[in-house]
């Protein structure tokens, strides 16, 4: 039945065909992971550096950033399921 695997050059050829996607899906869950750390990174440090200029919007800028921050974690989630995704294909 799965005879056609016990030829060594058909296993080469299923070897060489899938290294390629765990290559590229190792690729996209790091850089995800990468990008969601630069933009989270940068999106606290304006939200302390905008609250030490106004003390007073404190409120409105810690909102405003949770909810970035919430974006940024979702497109990063987003693009590792893909990464993943493509190993298993």
């Amino acid at each position: 039945m799965l005879a056609f695997l016990q030829d060594p050059a058909v296993i080469k050829a299923a070897i060489a065909a899938n290294t390629g996607l765990g290559i590229g899906a190792g690729l996209a869950a790091g850089l995800a992971a990468v990008g969601a750390g630069i933009g989270i990174g940068l999106i606290g440090g304006s939200a302390g550096e905008g609250i030490a200029r106004q003390p007073e919007a404190v409120d409105a800028i810690k909102g405003n950033a949770i909810l970035l921050a919430a974006f940024v974690e979702g497109v990063a989630l987003f693009a590792a399921v893909i990464g993943l995704l493509m190993a298993t294909k």
